[in-house]
This record gives C-alpha cells, structure tokens and sequence, in this order.
C-alpha cells in the first residue's frame, strides 16, 4: 500500500483529491531499489491537459518498457494545494510512488506552450531544486526539457541542463545509458554534460555563450566546450512502425480535456502553411502502416475501456490508408458503443461522407480553418484552400444534415489589409448563405457560423519567422473592424465572433522568439506570483510588465521589429531539418503571393528529406 504524500486533511480542503493520488488503470509502479535510473516526466500544467498529452504517454510506456528504469509522473499543482505545499513545506512529488521529484535522476518537463513556462519554474520551485542549473549539485536531478517549443530554448536556457531536441523514441535511451555508464565510473554531473553533448540531439546550454551586436541582436552562438557540436540536429524516426506504441494507455479516474484513446496515424505534413512551425519542424511526412493502426487500436480500446478513439495527426485527410483504417474502426468497434473521433480532416466529400458515418450530426459541429478571409491572404500564407473549396465542403455539410460550422481564422499576418480582415465576416455570411441555398423542407433547424480569430505570432523555423508582429492595440483594432463588419451581415443573427487575448499574444510572441536574455523576466515574473499564465482566469499581464521593465528588457525588440533576412536568430543553431535558405524563399515568396505545392504535388527541397523516410522520399528524383 503506498503511503500518500499529501494528508487526509489537506485532500480533503482541495478541488478534484484525484490529481494527486495516482492509482490509475494501467499505472506503473516499480520498486525504486531495483531500477539504475528513475526518471520524473513533467507536463507543466494541471493533471487535466497533462494526462490528455499524447507525448507523455508514449514516452511512459517506452520507458517503463526497459525494466532498469522507472518511469513516474508530475503535473503542476493547481492554485489551492500550491501554498499549502508551500507553506508546509511538502516536496513536490510523484503519482506513482508519491516519491519526492528530487530524489529522481531525471526531471523530463514536456515544453508545449510558452505560456506555461513561468509553471516550469514552479515545478523546479517546489521540488526545491535550483531554479538556476549552474546551482545545482550532485544530488540533484538532471533537468532536461523537450517538445514543440525546445526549437527555441534560449529564454529558458539558464533552468535547464539539458534540451532534447526531436522525437522521443530516437536517442533517449542512449542518454540513459550514459547516465548509467557514468555513474558506475564515480563520474561527475559535469562529465555527464559532456558525454550528454556528444549524442546527437542533446543540446547542453551551458556548454554555448551568445554575443550580441551593439543593436542587441544575436553577433554569434559558440561553443565554450570541445565537447559541445556547432549543430543540434533534430532527431527523427524515420521508419514509423519500427517503434513501439502505447501498449495500455493511462485511464484516470477523472474526467480529463481528452478521455479517449489517442491513436497517431502520421507526423509531419505535407501543406506548407507558412505560420504554422509544426507543419515544419516535424517534417518529412511519415505514416504508420495500416496493419500497425489496427493492432494498436484494438489493443488499446481493449486495456483501457475507452469508449473513444481520436485519430491523431496534423492532418488526418492526408493519410494514404485513411478509408480502410476509418473502415476497420467501423466494422470492429461501431456497434460495440466506441465513437469515432477524425480532428484535422479537410473537408471534402470523402471527409464528410466519413464523419456522417462516426457522428452523430446533430450533436456535432464542423470545422474549417481557412485562416484569413481572403483568396489574396490565403495565397500569402499559403493555405491552399478556395473559397470555392470551402463553400462547396459546407454546403455539402448542410446538404449532409450538419447546420454548424466553426470557422477559425488569425488577425495580423504579413501584409494584412482591411480588406482581408472584412472578408472574415463576407466569407461567414457566405457560408451562412449556402445553408439556406438548400430547400426548406431539406435543413436541420437553424444555421450557425462560428468565427473566431486566433492573433499571429511569428514562429521560429516558419517562413515569416522574419515578420514583425502587431501591437496588442493593432490586434484589438483588427479585431474591431472584423466585429464591426459582422454585425453588417444579412444573417447577422446566426452568425458568432469572437477573438483571443491580445495582450496574451503579445507575451508569447516574446517567449517564442526571445534568447537567454529572456530568462530573468520569466523568473522575475514567476517571483511576482505569475503562474498558469494560459489560464485567462490567472494570466495578471501586468505583473509581465513589471519584470520586463525591473529587468530592463524591451519587448518590441522580439515583437514588432522586422528582422533582415541576415540576421542570425537565437535558434540557428538548431538543424531542424527545414533549411533557413528555403524559408527565405518561401517569405520572398509570400510577400509576392505565390503559392508553393504541397510535398506529394512536387517536392520544394526544404532540406528534410535528408532526415530520412517520409513522402519527401517517394518524390525525390521525379520532381526536383
């Protein structure tokens, strides 16, 4: 019977007791004296989002897989039980063995969304590990971070020892192995680093020193270490079905964000969109194979009890095998009670016929992502998408029995005009206009069109990586005009729209793009009472303001300052597989709007076919 680290008393004063005790389905517990390393994985958020991370799961069943290793977890505590552990002092801990996290070899924070960095912090804080990597000691834990925002770690570089850069399945293992290696020779925590900084991948902060130009952009980014490579280069599975799944899944005894079995079909993309930094940095294209799918997919159903299963991709209508693995699903689980869930489609006939099949239409609402509401725009950013395609995928919708539609655009890309942010309202009053194109007799109740508009924040390793972003008054202006030609629409009453949070874009903005002298402000931040700043019920931006002028740190330098296509950015030393020569061709293209084919179209030779497999592959000699 496991002891639980939190007493009766205090479960019993704090929201959802569930977060912290651990105990679910499938959990794997071990005996810590019969392990070499025992590893903390991290999701930096509340037990809700971080038990729906698909990444955290795979990476906890692979490692629990080796049996010299355990493998436990940690979430942020939420705002009730974060000052009781304070005030009592109570470590921060684990689910599984309610061991504190700073008895552990290894703290793995999974780095998801910049706004959560200031809850990185917080978990360091906690476990009462230094916050400061170059304070720590022998016996405390190697703090190593990864995930979609590690392509840019320099803000966060001075909390972490080490950065894995790339999928989890290629070199942690190695890593492992020589943790124990030196660990057995009586090794320090310094040669570790350096045996750490030779496995591809691995980016050590502390081994590189930055210098800047009087005009405080980056000069160079050098090693300090023989040990340390001038290149991190992302790593990458190329052959998808030669890893391992997730065997039996985590069931929680909460209702979390995703309670469902997540199956992943591919990653990468082929689109090309030029805001969005996934569709690059996971590129090439790779895809498991369909025989793959469907043991995985049953077995996991079978272990978990899962009465869902969400077929994960960036978009799924591009997976080649899509109709049998949809077919499969259909045949073997549809009358047993399991709904199907297809995020990320396109939204052509095949698409819609599917989903009628897995959906109940007239509890389900469609989405579309045109992201600008202009043929011109969508040019620019490379969408790939007509208003002729949209308006016939919905009015085949409508014609299907759906009558809502959610529309998700963004404010502020390059070269916006009036005219495209009014074209956000014309192309929702369209879509409006071709439900009651149909026959009365023939429509399902009322229509409504829901927009909503995200603001743009030029990602690192995207072609408008260059851009320079809006002030939080030029998004709310942008917001307004599109607002105010809203309520000039015919069908103004079955039409919604809403928008994000300015001021919190403009934040993220500067944590995506920012270097190491980034860092004080999140601690100084953090130090004022920042926590779960991507919970609009928490997120205090003036407490931002405040350290970014304790700090004297200027945030237009990072947000609305155009870059020259020269300049070295804090992440160019990360090889991640898009070359920067082809990003500056396809932002010279953008700014002419000219559009590039997609990957299975004609290959563009963006470099990341040199990283192995993927659709890059099938087209390479015939297109080039």
């Amino acid at each position: 019977m496991r002891k639980l680290a939190l007493s009766d008393e205090i479960l019993l004063s704090i929201q959802q007791p569930a977060r912290y005790i651990g105990g679910e389905i499938n959990m794997v517990v071990k005996d810590h004296s019969r392990v070499k390393t025992k590893f903390a994985m991290c999701f930096p958020d509340v037990y809700e989002i971080g038990m729906s991370h698909l990444g955290i799961q795979i990476l906890y069943s692979m490692f629990n897989s080796r049996e010299d290793v355990c493998c436990e977890r940690v979430y942020s505590p939420w705002m009730d039980l974060d000052p009781i552990m304070r005030e009592k002092k109570i470590p921060l801990f684990t689910l599984e063995s309610q061991e504190p996290v700073k008895n552990f070899d290894f703290l793995g924070i999974t780095l998801q969304y910049e706004m959560c960095y200031t809850n990185v912090l917080q978990i360091l804080d906690l476990s009462q590990i230094p916050l400061h990597a170059c304070d720590r000691t022998e016996s405390d834990p190697i703090v190593i971070g990864g995930g979609p925002c590690a392509y840019n770690p320099e803000p966060l570089a001075d909390f972490f020892d080490l950065f894995y850069i790339g999928e989890g399945e290629t070199v942690y293992f190695d890593l492992i192995d020589r943790y124990q290696e030196n660990k057995k020779a009586g090794g320090s925590r310094k040669d570790f680093l350096e045996l750490a900084a030779k496995i591809p991948g691995i980016y050590v902060p502390s081994f590189y020193d930055p210098e800047y130009n009087e005009d405080g952009t980056l000069k160079s980014f050098t090693p300090n270490n023989s040990h340390a490579k001038e290149k991190i280069r992302k790593q990458v599975v190329a052959d998808m079905d030669s890893v391992g799944y997730i065997e039996n899944p985590l069931v929680p005894y909460m209702k979390v964000t995703q309670d469902r079995v997540v199956l992943e079909i591919q990653r990468g993309c082929i689109r090309g969109c030029r805001f969005c930094q996934a569709g690059n940095v996971y590129r090439p294209l790779r895809e498991h194979s369909l025989e793959y799918l469907k043991r995985y997919a049953y077995d996991m159903l079978k272990s978990t009890g899962h009465e869902e299963i969400s077929l994960s991709s960036l978009s799924s209508s591009d997976y080649t095998c899509l109709e049998g693995l949809v077919n499969f699903l259909i045949d073997e689980f549809k009358g047993k009670g399991v709904n199907i869930s297809l995020p990320s489609l396109r939204i052509d006939a095949f698409s819609l016929d599917v989903m009628s099949k897995v959906q109940d239409i007239k509890k389900s609402s469609l989405t579309f992502a045109p992201e600008a509401g202009s043929q011109r725009l969508r040019d620019v950013i490379n969408k790939g998408l007509t208003e002729e395609v949209i308006l016939k995928g919905a009015s085949e919708a409508f014609q299907a029995g759906w009558n809502r539609v959610k529309l998700y655009f963004m404010l502020g890309q390059p070269t916006e005009t009036t005219e495209d942010m009014e074209g956000i309202a014309l192309l929702s009053e369209k879509i409006a206009e071709t439900y009651y194109d149909i026959p009365k007799d023939q429509r399902n109740g009322k229509v409504q069109v829901v927009a909503s508009s995200s603001f743009f924040v030029p990602k690192p390793f995207t072609p408008f990586q260059w851009a320079k972003m809006c002030t939080k008054e030029e998004f709310l202006e942008r917001a307004n005009i599109v607002r105010s030609k809203f309520r000039e629409m015919k069908n103004f009453k079955s039409l919604k729209y809403n928008w994000h949070e300015a001021e919190l874009t403009v934040l993220e903005g500067v944590l995506a793009r920012g270097d190491r002298r980034v860092g004080p402000v999140i601690e100084e931040a953090y130090k004022k009472g920042a926590v779960f700043d991507s919970w609009s019920e928490f997120f205090k931006n003036e407490i931002w303001m405040e350290a970014f002028e304790t700090c004297g740190v200027d945030m237009d330098f990072y947000t609305t300052r155009e870059r020259g296509l020269d300049e070295l950015f804090p992440w160019d030393f990360i090889d991640a597989g898009v070359t920067k020569a082809f990003l500056k061709r396809e932002w010279q293209q953008a700014l002419k709007g000219e559009g590039t084919p997609n990957c299975r179209q004609k290959c563009s030779g963006c470099g990341a076919m040199g990283f192995g497999g993927g659709v890059c592959f099938e087209t390479r000699g015939k297109d080039q």
